[in-house]
C-alpha cells in the first residue's frame, strides 16, 4: 500500500490550534508525547479539517488513482464514517460501520469506488466511541497503485545568516528522511549565501557557500546543482521550514503520481500571527499580487470545504508558487531565476514557465505577517518587479499609462500614510527599472542600492517604544466610515487642507494597519507599534515632501512613457537571455568551481 496522506496531528514547534487538525464532541483527549487521541464513551472525533481531509476531486484529476483506501489505527469500540462532502448538493455518509479496533493491526476501508476521473468532492472520517474507551493512534489514505517510475527529488534551502534556523531545518529533514519510505530518492541541498552556516555533507545533506545574490541567486544554484546532479524535481524551501515535515511526504506522492508532467506543488502560507487563518492558498498576478482564500477562517469545516472545491477548479493562467515551498519538474523549466535579488523571482519563474500548479490540503508553510515586513527595501524590491513582470510577459501586456498606473497607486498608497522615505524608495526603484534589464545584471548583488535605501530611511525606523510620543487625539477618525473614506481621498489624507498639522488626528495604529490606507485617513501624525508592542515609529504628514513626490513622479511618468515600447523590447530579450542556464552558470562559476573543488579534495582524503 502506498500512502497518499497520513494523519496529522498538533505540534508545539509548528501550530497548536487543534482545530485544524480535528473537531471534538465531548471529552476527547489528545497526548501531545504519544500523539494519539483518548476518546471516552459516546465521545466523537471529526477529522474533516485542513490538514486531515482528503480532496478527492483534486487527487483524482490530477493522479490516476485505481484504488484508494481509508486505514485508522486504535483500539476499543467505535462506529467509523467516512463523510464525502460534495460542492453545491447535500453531503453523503458513504460508509458507517461498527468496528472493534485492535492495536497492531489497521482497521482499512475499501474507497476504491471513489477512485478514477468524475469522482469529486472532499472525505474525510469520523469516528465515534461505542466501548467504554477508544484510543486513536493514527490514520491515512492509500491506494494499491505505483508509479510508473519514481521522481528525483532535490530539496534545495536557500539561508543567509540564519545559521541556528537552517541547522534545526537540516536535523529535521534528516530525521524525517530516516523514516520516509522513499527517502533514497530525496536529497537536501543548502545554498548558504552567507557562507556562515558550516552545515556538514552527509548521504543526505550537500552544502554549497554561495555569494550573496540574494534568493533569486541562491535558487538559481540550487537549481544548477539538482540538474547535474540529475533529479528529475525540485523543491525550493524557506530555511526555517515553519511546517509539517508530512509537506514533502503529500508532495513527494503527487508529483510520483501525476498524470501531467508540468505538475507543480505549491505550497499554501498562514500568517504566524493568527495560525488559524488561510493567508494565500496559492495567489495570481495582475497587477499586483493576489492570494487566494486570504482570510479563510480554517478553524470551519464549512469554509475549509468551500476553499478546497474553488482550488479543485481550474485556476488563473497567471497562477504562481512562492518560494517558501515549491516543488517542479525540472524538464519544465525553459527559464532558470531572473536576477531580482529577492521578491518576485518566484513570481515571474511560475510565470515563464509552463508548470501546472496545484496545492493540496495540508501542505502549508507558517510565516511572519507579511505587514511586519515591510520596509522602504520590501517596498522598492516589490515596485520593480511588478513593473518588470508587465515589461515582459505577453499575457500582463498594459499600456504605457496602464502599467504606470502600477507606480503611483504604490507611491501614492505610502504618501497617503506620510511614508515618504517609503515612496522615495518606490521612485527609486521605477527609475531604476527605465535603465533597463542591464540594472538587475549590474547591480545582482544589491548592495549600492541596499545602502542607499537604507540612507533615506530615518522617520521610519523602529525606536523603542518608551522614546515615543504615543498620546492620541482623535476627532476626525470619528467620522462614519464612508464619509471618512471620502474625506480621505478628496483631500489626499489632509495634505490639501491648510493647517491640517495643527487639527488632523494624532493616531496609534497596530501592525495589521500598517500596510493600510484607510486607517491612515483623518490621521496628521501616526504611530505605528509592532505586534509585541515593544517598538514603533512616527510619521507626520509634510506637504512640502508630498508635493516635491508628486512632481517628481508626474515627470518620471511622462519619460516612462515616451521610452515604454522601447524599454518593453528590451525587457523581453533582456528577461530572455539573463534567465538562461548558461547565465547562471557564467554568474556562479567561481562558487561552483570552489564547491567541485573541494569535493575533489574531500574525496582525495578519504
Amino acid at each position: 500500500m502506498l500512502t497518499l496522506q497520513n494523519f496529522i496531528t498538533p505540534e508545539r514547534e509548528i501550530c497548536t490550534e487543534h482545530m485544524l487538525y480535528y473537531h471534538a464532541d465531548g471529552a476527547v483527549g489528545y497526548s501531545q508525547s504519544t500523539e494519539s487521541y483518548l476518546l471516552p464513551r459516546g465521545s466523537r472525533i471529526c477529522f474533516g479539517t485542513y490538514f486531515n481531509l482528503f480532496n478527492l476531486g483534486k487527487w483524482n484529476a490530477s493522479c490516476d488513482l485505481g484504488s484508494l483506501f481509508a486505514e485508522l489505527s486504535g483500539s476499543g469500540k467505535a462506529e467509523i464514517k467516512i463523510i464525502q462532502a460534495h460542492p453545491n448538493r447535500s453531503w453523503d455518509v458513504v460508509y458507517s460501520e461498527i468496528a472493534e479496533l485492535q492495536d497492531g493491526t489497521p482497521f482499512q476501508i475499501d474507497l476504491s469506488e471513489f477512485s478514477g476521473k468524475g469522482n469529486d468532492g472532499l472525505l474525510y472520517l469520523e469516528v465515534i466511541a461505542l466501548g467504554d474507551e477508544v484510543t486513536l493512534t493514527g490514520g491515512r489514505f492509500a491506494t494499491a497503485d505505483q508509479p510508473a517510475a519514481w521522481p528525483r527529488l532535490a530539496v534545495s534551502i536557500t539561508t543567509f545568516k540564519r545559521e541556528n534556523d537552517v541547522r534545526r531545518t537540516v536535523a529535521r529533514l534528516e530525521d524525517f528522511l530516516k523514516a520516509f519510505e522513499h527517502r533514497d530518492q530525496l536529497h537536501v541541498q543548502v545554498v548558504d549565501n552567507g557562507k556562515s552556516a558550516d552545515i556538514p555533507a552527509s548521504d543526505k545533506v550537500s552544502p554549497y557557500p554561495n555569494s550573496n545574490l540574494g534568493g533569486a541567486g541562491g535558487f538559481a544554484r540550487g537549481l544548477l546543482e539538482a540538474e547535474k546532479g540529475g533529479f528529475t524535481h525540485c523543491l525550493f524551501m524557506d530555511d526555517d521550514a515553519s511546517f509539517h515535515m508530512e509537506n514533502l511526504a503529500r508532495t513527494y506522492i503527487f508529483l510520483a503520481l501525476t498524470k501531467d508532467p508540468n505538475t507543480a506543488v505549491s505550497g499554501a502560507m498562514i500568517n504566524n500571527t493568527h495560525k488559524w487563518a488561510m493567508w494565500e492558498n496559492g495567489a495570481y498576478f495582475d497587477g499586483s499580487c493576489h492570494p487566494l482564500q486570504n482570510g479563510t477562517d480554517l478553524r470551519e469545516l464549512e469554509q475549509v470545504a468551500q476553499m478546497e472545491f474553488e482550488s479543485a477548479r481550474p485556476q488563473s493562467k497567471t497562477l504562481y508558487g512562492g518560494w517558501w515551498f515549491f516543488a517542479f519538474p525540472i524538464k519544465s523549466v525553459s527559464h532558470h531565476p531572473f536576477p531580482f535579488f529577492v521578491r518576485g523571482d518566484d513570481i515571474s519563474f511560475s510565470l515563464a514557465n509552463d508548470f501546472k500548479i496545484v496545492t493540496i490540503s495540508g501542505v502549508v508553510s507558517f510565516q511572519d505577517d507579511f505587514t511586519e515586513k515591510e520596509s522602504a527595501q520590501t517596498l522598492y524590491l516589490d515596485l520593480r518587479n511588478h513593473l518588470m513582470h508587465h515589461l515582459v510577459f505577453e499575457r500582463l501586456n498594459r499600456s504605457a499609462i496602464g502599467t504606470a498606473k502600477i507606480a503611483i497607486r504604490f507611491m501614492m498608497r505610502s504618501m497617503l500614510r506620510f511614508k515618504y522615505e517609503s515612496a522615495e524608495a518606490q521612485l527609486l526603484a521605477w527609475h531604476d527599472v527605465m535603465k533597463g534589464p542591464e540594472f538587475f545584471d549590474e547591480n545582482i548583488d544589491m548592495s549600492e542600492r541596499r545602502a542607499r535605501i537604507k540612507s533615506l530611511v530615518k522617520d521610519e525606523a523602529w525606536r523603542e517604544i518608551d522614546v515615543l510620543d504615543a498620546r492620541e487625539r482623535r476627532r476626525f477618525s470619528k467620522m462614519p466610515r464612508r464619509l471618512r473614506h471620502y474625506f480621505g481621498l478628496f483631500t489626499l489624507n489632509g495634505h490639501l487642507i491648510p493647517f491640517w498639522n495643527r487639527i488632523g488626528d494624532r493616531k496609534v495604529l497596530n501592525i495589521g494597519d500598517r500596510g493600510l490606507v484607510f486607517p491612515a485617513f483623518g490621521g496628521a501624525r501616526l504611530t505605528y507599534i509592532n505586534t509585541q508592542r515593544d517598538k514603533g515609529y512616527v510619521v507626520t504628514q509634510s506637504k512640502a515632501k508630498f508635493f516635491s513626490l508628486a512632481w517628481r513622479m508626474f515627470t518620471t511618468l511622462l519619460a516612462f512613457r515616451r521610452s515604454y515600447s522601447a524599454l518593453q523590447a528590451a525587457y523581453r530579450k533582456g528577461y530572455d537571455e539573463m534567465t538562461t542556464q548558461s547565465y547562471w552558470q557564467q554568474t556562479l562559476a567561481d562558487d561552483m568551481a570552489a564547491a567541485d573543488a573541494g569535493k575533489e579534495a574531500a574525496v582525495q582524503t578519504d
